[in-house]
């Protein structure tokens, strides 16, 4: 007796190389998601951070070093441990605070193969 098959199943082969290279494509996506995903944590939190100055009272009669460290408070707030508050420039003209972030995260995959993910941001506040 002869079976009948939906169409196209009958030439559908899938063999265990092609399931071994599928695991091995998706497992290596799943390794650079873990590796890079929580650098995009930090990234985000730390945005949220410097957005949170505006608004801030005395923000333009403060030093650089005063608004690094209320910085660098807010951050160990939220657990940012990586962060080295020397990548933050302030920069005061009047009433105006240029905040400028800029840095660099580096995660090693296996051996000798890292990542390098760079972020760079830059924030105006009106002084209050």
């Amino acid at each position: 007796m002869r079976r009948h098959y939906p169409a196209g199943l009958t030439t559908q082969q899938g063999g265990a190389l092609t399931m071994m290279i599928m695991a091995l494509f998706f497992g290596g996506l799943l390794t650079l998601a873990i590796k890079i995903g929580p650098a995009y944590l930090d990234d985000f939190t730390i945005q949220e951070a410097l957005e949170s100055l505006d608004g801030t009272d005395g923000l333009s009669q403060m030093g650089p070093a005063q608004v690094r460290s209320l910085i660098n408070k807010r951050l160990s707030v939220n657990n940012v441990d990586g962060f080295d508050p020397k990548n933050i420039s302030v920069e005061k003209n009047g009433e105006l605070v240029v905040i400028k972030v800029d840095y660099e995260v580096r995660n090693n995959i296996f051996r000798n193969v890292d990542t390098v993910v760079h972020f760079q941001h830059e924030y105006e506040f009106q002084g209050q």
